[in-house]
C-alpha cells in the first residue's frame, strides 16, 4: 500500500476551517472522479496555516492512474498553496 501526502501551506485559519468542512462533506461521496484511492485523511493546523492530505492507494498503478485527477484539483479558497507531494510506502496502519 502507498500513501500520497500533499502538503498545503499559507492558508488562513478561517479558510482552513471552511476547507475542512467542505472536504468533510465531499468525502462522504467517496473518492473524486478519476481517483482510485482506498481512503483519504486530512490533517489540519488552522492556526499554523497548514494541511496534510493523505491519500491511500492499494498499489503503484492505482496511484499513477489517479495522479492526473489529483494534480488537476483546485483547492478550496483560503487553503493556501500546495508546497509538496511525497509518496510513502505504508509500513503499518491501524484504525479502531
Amino acid at each position: 500500500m502507498l500513501a500520497r501526502v500533499a502538503t498545503w501551506e499559507g492558508g488562513s485559519p478561517e479558510g482552513i476551517r471552511a476547507a475542512t468542512a467542505e472536504m468533510r462533506a465531499n468525502m462522504a461521496q467517496g473518492p473524486p472522479p478519476g481517483v482510485t484511492s482506498t481512503g483519504f485523511t486530512m490533517l489540519a493546523d488552522a492556526e499554523g496555516g497548514r494541511i496534510l492530505m493523505i491519500g491511500m492507494f492499494e498499489n503503484e498503478d492505482d496511484l499513477r492512474r489517479s495522479e492526473a485527477a489529483l494534480g488537476a484539483m483546485n483547492p478550496p479558497d483560503g487553503m493556501g498553496r500546495r508546497t509538496a507531494v511525497d509518496i510513502y510506502e505504508v509500513g503499518a496502519e491501524m484504525r479502531v
